[in-house]
């Protein structure tokens, strides 16, 4: 049996459920037999090893320890688990990976060889560091893990001449969108996005345990009604808007009278800075984002290096139109030696549609002349800098 397989496949039960934590699965083994699992289910609650100790009892002592990550060293919602391996007799630890928080990295394993426990470190790595990527990036960064989503048709266009996009993609495509939503913190989407399509922006998933990842509206001036189904209070989960000091008062205080929080923010000629709403939301332990889609804000996003995975949904329509509105707009490159090219990438059929995922590789910055001064910068005619109707409801 691949102990370390079992492991992750163990952490990968709590997909979704974790953040800000990482996934973290683990194996007790003693005389070639596996005496304790456990993962970690949710932030708060035991980890992996103590819930595999707590499993194996008294086998726990001379055993060896399978685990996705470094054991914790230090107090944070819960005790040290390298304490709870040494006063139960653990005897050697297989670790996948170390913890990537470099203030941490390294001392759990330290201890535990203080301890006279063995130690290895580097099975399955590359499938740990995959699983938990957006943990890694969010602890080494600060900043959450940007997830771009959008659907298109055959000749790339993400809506029609008139703006309508209902639908692109076909029933199985929208069900990926809302198990993407099932584990990612937060789904950002603009103020026109909300105005054409008055979307709910909820997990829809026919399971009992859904998450509902917060809703991030940008909305610079105040232009979205109180009407609008996001700001119902009624609505599982919360919403946030992300605005500017543009928007009126009392449209503020009406939006947290009705359960909104409200984020005044830094902006460029009135709109909202997307730089600094990522820099506050990280700081506020919210480690993923879903972009929904949107050219103008996916340009300037993909320009300034912070899109970190790419979901492009394929349909098999053809629309035309010159207008018509594409996933990633300006300011875009000038040559193809430039272009953002996907990496480590995947190809999953959605019934009729095609996703195609991957991990954008770095390019060259255009001409820092051409790049919007911040990510909060418009094309002018859209208030939010998203062209209409690329949303999910």
């Amino acid at each position: 049996m691949d102990y370390m397989a079992r492991a992750l496949a163990l952490a990968a039960q709590a997909r979704g459920r974790t953040s800000p934590n990482p996934m973290v699965g683990a194996v007790l083994v003693r005389e070639g037999r596996v005496v304790g699992e456990g993962f970690h289910a949710r932030a708060g609650g035991p980890h992996a090893e103590v819930v595999a100790l707590a499993q194996a009892g008294p086998e726990a002592r001379g055993a060896t320890l399978y685990v996705t990550l470094e054991p914790c060293n230090h107090h944070g919602r819960t005790p040290p688990c390298t304490q709870a391996l040494i006063q139960a007799g653990v005897a050697e630890v297989h670790m996948a990976m170390l913890d990537p928080n470099p203030r941490v990295s390294g001392r759990g394993r330290a201890a535990l060889e203080a301890a006279g426990i063995r130690t290895v470190v580097g099975e399955r790595e590359a499938e740990a560091r995959r699983l938990n990527e957006i943990f890694v990036h969010w602890v080494t960064t600060g900043r959450p893990f940007v997830w771009a989503k959008y659907a298109m048709t055959l000749d790339g266009k993400i809506a029609t001449v008139t703006g309508h996009a209902r639908w692109i993609s076909g029933p199985e495509a929208r069900r990926y969108v809302h198990e993407l939503r099932d584990r990612l913190d937060a789904i950002l989407v603009g103020t026109n996005t909300v105005l054409q399509d008055d979307p709910r922006l909820t997990t829809r998933l026919a399971k009992e345990d859904v998450a509902h990842p917060l809703r991030v509206i940008l909305d610079s001036r105040g232009r979205i009604p109180l009407s609008a189904r996001v700001f119902d209070p009624r609505l599982p989960g919360q919403t946030l808007v992300a605005t500017t000091e543009a928007m009126p008062r009392t449209h503020r205080q009406a939006l947290e009278a009705q359960g909104v929080r409200v984020w005044s923010l830094p902006g460029y000629r009135g709109k909202v800075d997307l730089v600094a709403l990522l820099a506050r939301l990280g700081q506020e332990e919210i480690t993923s984002v879903l972009v929904e889609g949107g050219g103008t804000v996916l340009g300037a996003l993909f320009a300034h290096g912070q899109v970190d995975k790419v979901t492009a949904i394929v349909a098999p329509q053809i629309v035309g139109g010159r207008g018509a509105p594409t996933p990633v707009g300006d300011p875009g490159v000038a040559t193809m030696d430039r272009a953002w090219r996907l990496t480590a990438l995947e190809v999953r059929h959605l019934g009729p549609d095609v996703a195609l995922i991957g991990y954008p590789a770095p390019a060259e910055c255009p001409d820092p002349g051409s790049l919007p001064r911040m990510l909060g910068a418009e094309e002018p005619g859209n208030e939010s800098g998203y062209p209409r109707g690329h949303s999910t409801p």
